[in-house]
């Protein structure tokens, strides 16, 4: 089997980071569920390693009703216990309340543009932005400022970056990675 180069950050002793670069990470996503996923995960995330919320992601997916929106905004007190006493997930009271208001936010933003894809693409005009080595950009800074603006809490500008990366709206590759696309 040839080696394939990877970007520099994947652990390749962990098989679902290897899986995630290979077949998730810088792919643009338009799917308003896929997005709200990975919002609620990347807001988990703060503080923390990507591989850390990665490698409890089928345990997140179990324990929020496969980030199902609709049953999402309606959690309630008894369900913010149970979420932290899930020691399978990230047990945080400010993180959860933040997912839980989140996906109330995202059915207002889906509501004003039609879906949330075309609120999030139309900040770059539906186009793919390429660049590497960064944490956070006048793209995420603008865009943390939207959703604060709107509400939303655990979205940063670093978080949306990464969120960004994630869905592909960036595509962060390294130069020597088999996925950078911008040398072929």
């Amino acid at each position: 089997m040839i080696n394939k180069h990877r970007c520099k950050w994947v652990n390749l002793n962990n098989p679902l980071y290897i899986a995630y670069h290979d077949t998730e990470w810088g792919k643009p996503v338009f799917d308003d569920h896929k997005l709200f996923e990975m919002l609620i995960l990347e807001s988990f995330q703060a503080g923390l390693s990507w591989e850390c919320v990665l490698n409890k992601r089928e345990d997140f997916k179990k324990a929020f009703d496969n980030f199902e929106i609709n049953k999402i905004v309606h959690y309630d007190d008894n369900k913010i216990t149970e979420l932290l006493r899930n020691d399978k997930i990230i047990r945080n009271n400010l993180k959860i309340k933040a997912a839980i208001n989140n996906a109330k936010i995202f059915k207002e933003i889906q509501k004003e543009f039609k879906t949330f894809s075309d609120y999030l693409w139309k900040w770059t005009n539906n186009q793919i932005i390429y660049e590497t080595k960064k944490t956070s950009s006048p793209l995420s800074d603008a865009i943390s400022k939207d959703l604060k603006k709107r509400g939303m809490k655990f979205v940063g500008t670093t978080i949306i970056y990464s969120y960004l990366q994630a869905v592909g709206v960036i595509n962060s590759h390294e130069k020597d990675c088999f996925l950078n696309t911008q040398n072929r």
